[in-house]
């Protein structure tokens, strides 16, 4: 058994600058491996699936902590922002932002189960597509196959936390006018749309680096199986 831990971990090995460089030790290990009658190709797509859910588990964690969002009023309600404030009323600027960062952190949560679902069902073969890919590939591909899902999530989140200040309904009234405005190219102040954008940005790139920080040291952040799959691999 321990002989399969060696062939597995010579997969991604320690100094090597690219994944070309890795490539004819990561094809001999799984010939290798397939030989002597294990299913390499299983065991490859369970250290991927358990390093996404490592990732992802953390990155959702970090996000959905209160303070974790830092969103401010889109560029495009600026001057609406300081005619409030040079009038007085900053308080209600300052809420409606403190809603629009309490919304993301909420909406995160719900991104557990749309992750674990498409963890489960991940193929091998893009589970090796994810292994010869760079620092990223599993969030790149992870967000390919979560991001729609993950949006119908948040959108009910996000509007219930912008309803609880007054001055939402205000900047509804103000979308509404806005909207009918003669104008061409109209900068974006859909407030929802907005917060969703940047915390679904913020949430994809937290997986990166927590990826990345796998890749980099799998024994350290994730478990035995990670560093089968991503570690230099230690005989003795």
């Amino acid at each position: 058994m321990k002989q399969l831990w060696v062939l597995v971990g010579l997969l991604v090995l320690a100094g090597c600058k690219t994944m070309e460089g890795a490539m004819p030790w990561i094809d001999a290990g799984n010939q290798m491996a397939k030989s002597a009658g294990y299913d390499t190709d299983s065991k490859l797509a369970a250290g991927i699936k358990e390093a996404l859910i490592t990732g992802t588990d953390r990155a959702s964690t970090q996000l959905s902590q209160t303070g974790a969002f830092n969103l401010k009023l889109p560029a495009a309600a600026q001057p609406v922002a300081d005619t409030l404030r040079q009038f007085g009323f900053g308080s209600y600027v300052d809420k409606v932002e403190t809603a629009m960062n309490r919304g993301a952190e909420q909406a995160v949560a719900e991104a557990a189960p749309v992750f674990k679902q498409a963890i489960s069902n991940m193929s091998v073969n893009d589970a090796l597509g994810i292994i010869r890919g760079g620092d990223t590939a599993a969030t790149s591909y992870f967000r390919g196959e979560t991001e729609s899902s993950l949006r119908q999530r948040y959108q009910p989140i996000v509007e219930e936390n912008l309803k609880k200040t007054g001055f939402y309904d205000q900047y509804k009234s103000l979308l509404a006018v806005y909207d009918k405005l003669p104008l061409t190219n109209k900068p974006n102040l859909n407030l929802e749309s907005y917060v969703i954008d940047n915390s679904m940005d913020e949430l994809y790139t937290r997986i990166g680096e927590q990826e990345a920080l796998i890749r980099q040291n799998p024994m350290q952040q994730g478990s035995a199986l990670l560093g089968a799959v991503f570690g230099s691999g230690q005989g003795g």
